[in-house]
Formats: structure tokens, C-alpha cells, sequence
């Protein structure tokens, strides 16, 4: 029995460690950092299986939940094998690289299922997600402001924290808000609403939350990323809404909450970090030529319409069984118009590289994978007899959300960083239902 306390303790802890890790070396989007995430996942699930399959009862009750969903997954990963044993690939060496990512994706989603399967442990898995954004958001808008540069970091007018795109900066942020949001909706307690309450708020033991989150916002801001930004508070004002108009009982407690995020630390602090240079750009991004009087006055300064355009017909000649999993940097170059000078390693849209490189055949089990989590954490957010489960839904649901949103214009799916942390959100979508409440609590909140 100590064996297995120590296997799972190492487990428990060298989870946490790899999640604050994978944004660290450029969001493991190099061919070493993606072997290394998959030895590191490999170990830890070796170390896993040691310690559970020894129980009588080795698999959760989130686990057991959520095995449709892993089903999905593994059924992906095996077409990606497939599209190899059968030579449908069209660049083997990268599905081969897909493949090995996936299958540690999928050890990833049962590891926490199994893992963080109690109300304590959760919490401290959210509470780690937050940390890790704040420390990304500070190294990117400390390098911005400063003008100094250290290591592989080098300085720009963007915050970019420890990855190479702002954009995958923004989509990583978008995951850990809204697990901040959600863990500040979790942890409220159940009491009547007044001056006193919105003190301790502000000044309370969650206000070390509320800074987390404030320097989350000057990150995501200082970013300049449009659709980072546009994902992230339309995804806010959606959930937020459903969140506020199911929960009656606290309905006006939980509007001054949300809104006072909003107001205080939107809208106040983030002016002073550059929210009218991120409203100047959207307001200047242009996809077509402004053509006054048959003459060019400003050319476009967005171009991934014309890869999106490019690469139809590129999915209708492989729409049933893709070109293989991460293939679409070599195959596209072969599709792409003369307009297009610069090289694309990625689409610039997750669905429609998805659905490229992996067909109608492996994207499905991948859309509903996505869809299954997405209805779990709704469940969560409906359940109105828990503040701690809703709460988590919320936070599920609205990054689901938000990195939905940011896809139909980024690649953030293909950064191994922000694909894990996503399946790591989709397992905590479970568990927002599914987890133990554990042996003893504070109080009783359904």
C-alpha cells in the first residue's frame, strides 16, 4: 500500500510539473520537445499502470465515464496507423510523428481522468493551469515592455510569452482564463450578496486569483492577437450568459461577478497596455485590395483567405482518407496560387487541415470526441445543486469554446503545448461531473 502511495504521488506530481513544462521550450513545437513530451508521457503512464492495475478498483469513476470519449481518441490514432501500414500518407516521417503525439494525447486524457478524480485534487489541477498562464503572460509582457532578450526569447512590441506565435500565446491563455474564471466561480460560496462579499473578493484569499487573471488579460492584450482576443470574450459573454441565466437563486451575484471582471479587468487596467493598438488592428485588417476608381489605394494585409481558397482543392481530391496526419506543409506547396510567396507549414485553420490530413474517416472520431466533452461540461455548467461543479463547467466549457473559435483562423491545435492543455481540459470536463468529493470537506454543497 505505500509502494502505491509513493507510485501515485509521483504520478500525481510529475503531471503537474509536465503541464507547466510543455509551453516552456517554444511550446514544444520542436522535433526534441515532441520526443520528449512523448517520453516524459510514456513514463508517467508507465509508472500509472504500475500503481492502478494493483488496486481492485484501478479505474476511476471519471474513467469509466469517459470511455467512449478515449475511444474516439485511440480510434483517431488508428487511422493515423492505418494511413501508414497502407501508404496513404503522403509524408510518413510527420504522421509517424502525429502518431506518437496522439497516442501520448490519449495517455494524457485517462491519466488525469484517473489521477485528479477528487474535488481537492481537481482544484489544485485548475489552480496549477492558472499558474502556468500567469507565468507565460508575464514572461511575454515583461519581454515586451522591457525590450530585453534572454536565451531563445528575443524581444518584439508583442507579448509571445515562451512560444514562437502570439497567436499560440493567446490560444494557451484562452485555456487557462477560463480556468481561472471557473475556479473563481467554483470556490464562491453560497451566502447572501453584499459590500462585505465584494470586498473579500477583492481583497480576499481569492484575490491572488483575481491578479493571476489580470495579468492573464495585459497577456492576452499585449498579444495583438485578433482572434485571440475576439475567442476569448465571445466565448466569455456566451457561457457567462447561459451561466447567469440558469443559476436563479444567485443570478445577481453572479452578474456583478462577471461584470466587474469584465469592467475592472478588461476594460480599465488592459487600456493602459495597449488595448486601442489591438482595436486599430482589427479595425485595419483588410482580406481584399481597396480598389477606389479601378486603382489600388491599400493592399491587403491578410492572407490566409487565399490558403484557406488554395487548399480546396486539395480536401476534395482526399476528402474520405486525408494525406496524412501533419503532412500538409509538404503537400500544400504543390496547390498553393502564385499569390502566395511565403511558406506554410500549417493552414491557418484547424478544420480544414484536419480534415485534409486526416480525412472524413479521422476527423470524425475527433469531432465527436470534441462534441462529447463540450456536452459534459454543460452538464456540469446546468448543475445548479453544486457551486463547485458548475463552477468547473464554466471553465470547461468556455476554453472548449474559445480555442474552438480561435481555430477557424490559427493552427493552435498543432502546437503539442496547447493540444495537450486542450485534452487535459476535455478530461477536466468529466470530471467536473464525474469527480469524488473525497473523505472529508468544509461544508456540503450537493
Amino acid at each position: 500500500m505505500e509502494k502505491r502511495s509513493l507510485v501515485d504521488s509521483a504520478v500525481y506530481f510529475g503531471l503537474l510539473a509536465l503541464l507547466i513544462w510543455l509551453p516552456l521550450p517554444l511550446g514544444s513545437n520542436r522535433d526534441w520537445s515532441m520526443g520528449l513530451l512523448v517520453l516524459l508521457v510514456g513514463v508517467l503512464a508507465a509508472l500509472w499502470a504500475t500503481g492502478r492495475l494493483r488496486q481492485d478498483k484501478p479505474f476511476s469513476r471519471a474513467l469509466r465515464s469517459a470511455w467512449p470519449m478515449l475511444a474516439l481518441l485511440l480510434l483517431a490514432q488508428g487511422w493515423v496507423a492505418c494511413q501508414l501500414l497502407l501508404d496513404i500518407s503522403l509524408d510518413t516521417g510527420a504522421s509517424f510523428q502525429y502518431l506518437m503525439l496522439g497516442l501520448a494525447y490519449s495517455l494524457l486524457f485517462m491519466m488525469v481522468l484517473s489521477v485528479f478524480h477528487t474535488r481537492r485534487r481537481l482544484t489544485v489541477l485548475l489552480a496549477v493551469l492558472v499558474i502556468s498562464g500567469t507565468l507565460q503572460a508575464f514572461i511575454g509582457t515583461f519581454m515586451a515592455l522591457s525590450g530585453m532578450e534572454w536565451g531563445f526569447l528575443t524581444s518584439s512590441h508583442v507579448a509571445t510569452g515562451t512560444f514562437v506565435n502570439r497567436n499560440h500565446l493567446a490560444g494557451y491563455l484562452e485555456l487557462t482564463m477560463a480556468c481561472g474564471i471557473g475556479l473563481l466561480m467554483a470556490l464562491r460560496d453560497g451566502g447572501s450578496f453584499g459590500w462585505k462579499a465584494m470586498l473579500e473578493l477583492l481583497m480576499g484569499p481569492k484575490a491572488r486569483l483575481r491578479i493571476g487573471l489580470v495579468i492573464m488579460v495585459i497577456g492576452l492584450v499585449m498579444s495583438r492577437s485578433r482572434m485571440g482576443n475576439t475567442a476569448f470574450f465571445v466565448s466569455l459573454l456566451v457561457i457567462g450568459g447561459i451561466f447567469i441565466l440558469l443559476n436563479k437563486e444567485n443570478r445577481v451575484r453572479n452578474t456583478i461577478l462577471l461584470t466587474s471582471f469584465v469592467l475592472i479587468d478588461i476594460l480599465v487596467i488592459s487600456q493602459y497596455f495597449g488595448l486601442d493598438q489591438l482595436k486599430d488592428r482589427l479595425i485595419n485588417t483588410r482580406f481584399e485590395d481597396q480598389v477606389v476608381n479601378e486603382v489600388v489605394v491599400a493592399r491587403k494585409n491578410e492572407v490566409r483567405t487565399d490558403v484557406y481558397l488554395d487548399a480546396i482543392p486539395l480536401l476534395e481530391q482526399h476528402w474520405l482518407t486525408g494525406t496524412g496526419a501533419g503532412s500538409f506543409e509538404a503537400v500544400f506547396p504543390q496547390y498553393a496560387g502564385p499569390g502566395l510567396v511565403s511558406h506554410f507549414d500549417h493552414a491557418h485553420n484547424d478544420f480544414i487541415q484536419f480534415a485534409i490530413e486526416y480525412g472524413v474517416i479521422g476527423t470524425l472520431p475527433l469531432a465527436a470526441f470534441m462534441l462529447l466533452a463540450f456536452w459534459h461540461a454543460l452538464r456540469a455548467l446546468w448543475h445548479r445543486e453544486s457551486w463547485y461543479r458548475s463552477g468547473v463547467g464554466f471553465a470547461a466549457s468556455m476554453g472548449l469554446l474559445a480555442l474552438m473559435i480561435h481555430s477557424f483562423t490559427d493552427f493552435n491545435l498543432q502546437i503539442p503545448a496547447n493540444a495537450a492543455t486542450l485534452v487535459v481540459l476535455c478530461a477536466i470536463a468529466v470530471l467536473a461531473n464525474k469527480h469524488e468529493k473525497g473523505r472529508t470537506r468544509a461544508k456540503v454543497e450537493g
